[in-house]
């Protein structure tokens, strides 16, 4: 099943990025990146209205305390991030799904994820939308920033 996104024009694609980039492919991304939006906007908004934790950094702008951070605690999640998705890489050799249309997620620790395929495509429609407003936000708060 191909994938269309439809708009008033039928096939919106002024640059023809859909001859070189599949749709699925581009949705599947569109979604990572959105989940990855979704995670940044409340990291942001988190250190100035909640707080943050003791230690070494001691700003609330995030920007400042990417600097902050020290070499050690960035060689840790560049590595809790490559594991992350080395494990997700196996789990889609295994015919799991990591960016959703699939039958089963590669990572569900919560088990919410739908049994039925009309739920998990209503799912997604909210994840999507919920994503593209996440990286305008994020986009905005990190314009705003610098």
């Amino acid at each position: 099943m191909a994938l269309r996104i439809f708009t008033l024009f039928d096939q919106f694609d002024p640059l023809n990025l859909s001859d070189w980039i599949p749709a699925e492919r581009a949705r599947a991304a569109e979604l990572a990146n959105g989940r990855s939006a979704m995670l940044a906007t409340v990291g942001y908004v988190f250190p100035k209205y909640v707080g943050h934790f003791d230690g070494k950094v001691s700003v609330d702008d995030p920007i400042a305390a990417i600097g902050q951070a020290d070499l050690q605690w960035w060689a840790q999640f560049v590595i809790f991030c490559g594991t992350i998705e080395a494990y997700k890489y196996t789990q889609e050799q295994d015919g799991k799904s990591s960016t959703g249309g699939g039958p089963e997620p590669a990572i569900d620790w919560s088990g919410m994820y739908p049994k039925s395929e009309e739920s998990r495509r209503a799912m997604e429609l909210k994840e999507l939308k919920n994503g593209r407003l996440a990286m305008l936000g994020i986009a905005g708060f990190v314009s705003v920033s610098i």
